[in-house]
């Protein structure tokens, strides 16, 4: 639902009564239920042939769920071309009683569709191919915007997994005879350009949901830590490749704030912050030039001049902070050092933060959600190894213990966590983003117990959700309750594909291991997406990212020895960005290694090195300078 039809009509009182003389009404939680919203958006398109959204209002037969009428948002009286929801409600309930054998037989119809929306898998014998990497990418440079970043018009979401693709796309071209370029300039031209806009919180850190402009400046207020986590994996990893220190900068920004404002004291993540407060959307994040002015003093003409205040105001009569000149300009202007105006900014950055945190803020979602958690996780690994922040990792170390400790009940993964209770079974994106989460905290700091958890994720997987007959895993489990329809949903949305992320981490885990199960089980859901993939690889990057790695298989380093050679060890190999390189380092005295792992044995006095490419291993290294030029490729 959303804020705007609660309040008109489900807390109105006469509306609120006939719904209730008129109908069961179900209020259903997206974040918690996406089985549900996934299968009623859906049918809502089929229905409607418009796209859905939300709020969405779907009217179901109460014996069987099956939904016969649907819409978004309806309002309370007439207008937009729209009936008023009390008239839509007496309509609905007239037609249900008087036409329930057409309401039934399109409802059989309905599900005939439901049925065929599996796309073909690839035949048999069929190899499967890195083309379409090569038709996204260009996909991609189409509706690239090549002066603002980003792709399409407003409003413009941030799209992380196809920044990433296009980092990818770019490294794995840098040793061809002509690097592509280009896919780094889209990546790093959009990157910068949100870093400098106003999806950016440019005070406290994080990104909001979108931006209602082509330019980045005004955004819609909302943030969403499954956003959060993977911007912070992209910018830290953006920094790696580029060395640009303001890729760094908001890596720290955003982790800064996600440990201050998002993580509880039992180490799980919150789900979001609101975008409005007392009424209003974004005036927590809003200033005047008084306010700016008294709070600065003799440094205001610098803070002015970086955000604008200089200028119009750009949101309702005031400031929100977007960068409108450069240091360097900033620096010629006011006759100051390039370092002296760095730091006034910084300073006048604590003082707005230290104001702002006076006021009343957005509302928080307090619910904990395993898989956006996991998100969070892998973000934070990824940005404490290419940071070199431990403390990041130590948080990302107590999200997945509260996941295992909480939410790993009786063997099983549940979905969601809120007042107290751990609820709901988990879904297949809460396993395949654990997985990969897992993997990526392994490389930051070894813990067999996390081994140990992510082995027993891969099994759940396989065990209950994947496709035994054609490929693929579903988005529930095979115990889970009965819908009208289970979906296997193969397309990134707000988030990456469950699908994708399940393919890629199940590869690289099987590969670690030895295990050969994961890898046919990924390349099966290759196979069964192929079609998709084949079709429109630019809406299947997740999955894209994981036939990359069948093509050409990942690198996989072990490092066995002293726990502070291999911490010095790790850390020069993680100064380079490597995507598809996983380095774990495991001490010597670890035991009771599974799998091929039990093979990288440590060697008494000496740190030593096992390089894999899939399952091709290279002879093991007893010197930084040895592995250092395997890494190189030399």
């Amino acid at each position: 639902w959303c804020h705007v039809m609660a309040h008109e009509s489900f807390e109105d009182e006469a509306t609120a009564t006939l719904m209730n003389e008129l109908f069961v009404n179900i209020k259903v939680d997206r974040e918690e239920r996406p089985d549900v919203d996934k299968i009623y958006q859906t049918a809502h398109q089929l229905l409607t042939q418009r796209g859905g959204g939300w709020p969405l209002t779907m009217f179901l037969d109460g014996e069987d769920q099956r939904p016969f009428f649907g819409g978004t948002y309806f309002p309370k009286q007439a207008r937009y071309g729209m009936p008023a929801f009390g008239e839509l409600l007496n309509n609905v309930a007239s037609y249900y009683a008087d036409k329930r054998d057409e309401v039934r037989a399109q409802s059989a119809r309905l599900l005939e569709v439901f049925n065929k929306l599996e796309p073909a898998p690839a035949e048999p014998g069929e190899a499967l191919h890195a083309a379409p990497l090569g038709v996204a990418r260009n996909s991609f440079e189409q509706t690239f915007d090549r002066d603002y970043g980003g792709f399409g018009s407003a409003p413009k979401f941030p799209h992380p997994t196809t920044i990433d693709r296009l980092l990818r796309h770019w490294r794995a071209s840098a040793n061809d005879a002509e690097p592509d370029i280009d896919a780094l300039f889209m990546a790093t031209l959009t990157l910068t350009r949100m870093a400098d806009g106003g999806v950016y919180d440019h005070v406290g850190g994080g990104f909001c949901r979108y931006s209602v402009d082509r330019y980045w400046q005004i955004p819609h207020f909302e943030k969403m830590l499954y956003d959060n986590g993977p911007l912070l994996a992209l910018y830290a990893q953006a920094a790696l490749a580029t060395g640009d220190s303001l890729f760094a900068e908001v890596a720290n920004a955003t982790a800064e704030w996600m440990l201050a404002d998002m993580q509880s004291d039992n180490g799980g993540f919150f789900a979001t912050r609101d975008a409005d407060s007392e009424g209003h959307e974004g005036i927590y994040y809003l200033w005047n030039r008084e306010q700016a002015r008294e709070l600065l003093g003799d440094d205001y003409e610098v803070f002015a001049r970086r955000f604008g205040l200089n200028k119009d105001a750009n949101f309702e009569g005031q400031w929100h902070l977007t960068v409108r000149e450069s240091i360097s300009e900033i620096a010629a202007a006011t006759g100051r050092k390039e370092k002296d105006v760095l730091s006034v900014i910084d300073a006048a950055k604590i003082a707005l933060l230290q104001e702002r945190m006076k006021r009343v803020a957005p509302g928080r979602d307090e619910k904990q959600l395993t898989s956006w958690n996991a998100l969070a996780i892998r973000g934070l690994a990824i940005a404490g190894r290419a940071l070199d922040r431990p403390d990041l990792i130590e948080a990302a170390v107590r999200a997945a213990r509260f996941l295992q400790g909480t939410l790993f009940v009786d063997g099983r993964l549940l979905a969601s966590y809120k007042d107290g209770e751990a609820r709901f079974a988990a879904y297949l994106d809460d396993h395949a983003f654990l997985l990969d989460a897992l993997l990526e905290l392994l490389q930051a700091r070894w813990d067999a117990a996390h081994l140990e958890f992510a082995v027993q994720i891969a099994e759940l997987m396989l065990a209950h959700f994947e496709d035994r007959d054609d490929g693929a895993f579903f988005f529930t489990a095979d115990d889970h309750e009965t819908l009208i329809h289970r979906p296997k949903p193969l397309a990134d949305e707000a988030v990456p594909s469950g699908n994708g992320i399940a393919a890629f981490a199940l590869q690289r885990l099987g590969f670690l291991l030895g295990e050969t199960r994961y890898l046919d089980a990924a390349e099966r859901t290759l196979r069964a997406s192929w079609q998709a993939i084949s079709d429109y690889p630019h809406g299947h990057v997740s999955l894209l990212s994981a036939l990359e790695e069948y093509v050409v298989h990942p690198e996989i380093i072990v490092i066995r020895g002293d726990p502070d050679e291999i911490a010095r060890w790790q850390h020069a190999a993680a100064r380079l960005y490597a995507p598809r390189r996983l380095v774990f380092g495991i001490g010597s005295d670890a035991r009771d290694l599974p799998g091929a792992l039990a093979d990288r044995a440590a060697v008494e006095g000496e740190t030593v090195a096992y390089r894999c490419l899939g399952t091709h291993c290279e002879m093991p290294v007893t010197t930084w300078e040895a592995l250092a030029a395997q890494l190189s490729g030399e």
